[in-house]
């Protein structure tokens, strides 16, 4: 006997699609794709993000073909994380037993887990805007003999729809304060280096490393690389960086805590002259912009916290 009158149906929201994250066979690497179809893909290594794709399948970033992925050595290409120490450490500092760029970009970090931007409930939502993914570095994972402070690292790489999104929580942990300097050493893939300006930076003033560290006043127009550049500009984390091919903008950088940024590009004869830079015009192809807080020393005190970061935007 049918009842006169049936209770109305419950919706059902169809299920959205959610960031797929998965970890590879050897445990080496951790992969995460958006439904949209972005994809990263970062080495337990230095905890280096070795690719970054849009929807389209287009790499952002540039690595090298000879870079070394086995962990034996730093990643050349993708975005390296440099700490506690920007460039060859001097020797009377507490960091002068450390390599050229400190110990981040060659220690192996712990995969910490993922977390979701919640899902749209619209019916044509594609699924989770974001995903955000965590690795930690502490002080018991590195050889204290070289720096003996008590550190905990969380290094957080959020993967969203049009850009990426990388950022650091140093933490004292121990009694005594220390210094320290940081840098995400972004390699981006470019077409033609030639063709390539970076905009954002024309009232910085800079230190040309290729000049015996000579400071520079402000050139107040784009940059464009013609030759070996190695630059560290100053300036406020507010503004943002362009980096266009053709006059066409690529990528737009953002910067969180983070007062300095390093243009990198080894040009023909220091191309030459790294072993694990491929293939040999590889120069044309990648410009490094490099946000981070390398003029001068961030000292931490016991039991404080410190937050930087970046995003990189393509356009």
């Amino acid at each position: 006997m049918e009842r006169p009158k049936k209770p109305a149906a419950i919706p059902v929201s169809p299920i959205q699609p959610t960031p797929q994250v998965s970890i590879s066979d050897d445990n080496s690497r951790v992969t995460a794709t958006l439904p949209t179809g972005q994809r990263v893909e970062i080495l337990l290594y230095g905890a280096t993000v070795i690719s970054w794709k849009s929807a389209n399948g287009r790499e952002n970033l540039f690595l090298s073909d000879k870079a070394v992925l086995d962990g034996s050595k730093p990643v050349r290409g993708g975005v390296p994380l440099v700490f506690p120490v920007f460039g060859p450490p001097k020797s009377d500092h507490p960091t002068g037993k450390l390599p050229q760029h400190g110990f981040a970009r060659n220690s192996r970090w712990e995969y910490l887990g993922k977390s979701s931007s919640e899902s749209s409930t619209l019916p044509n939502s594609k699924g989770d805007a974001s995903v955000k993914l965590d690795f930690g570095l502490s002080h018991s994972m590195i050889d204290a003999s070289k720096w003996d402070y008590s550190f905990n690292l969380t290094y957080s790489v959020t993967l969203s729809q049009d850009n990426l999104g990388t950022s650091l929580v140093v933490r004292n942990t121990g009694s005594s304060n220390y210094d320290f300097q940081v840098l995400f050493h972004t390699y981006l893939a470019v077409d033609d280096i030639t063709q390539t300006t970076i905009s954002g930076l024309e009232e910085a003033a800079f230190i040309d490393k290729t000049q015996a560290a000579k400071q520079v006043e402000p050139a107040d127009k784009a940059i464009s690389i013609t030759a070996e550049t190695d630059r560290v500009y100053t300036l406020a984390s507010e503004k943002p960086l362009t980096v266009a091919e053709q006059g066409e903008p690529r990528y737009e950088i953002t910067r969180d805590m983070l007062s300095d940024v390093v243009v990198w590009n080894p040009w023909v004869d220091k191309a030459k002259g790294m072993a694990d830079f491929g293939p040999e015009d590889g120069y044309k192809k990648m410009v490094c912009v490099e946000a981070g807080s390398v003029s001068a020393w961030n000292t931490l005190e016991a039991g404080e916290t410190w937050e930087g970061g970046q995003r990189l935007k393509t356009l």
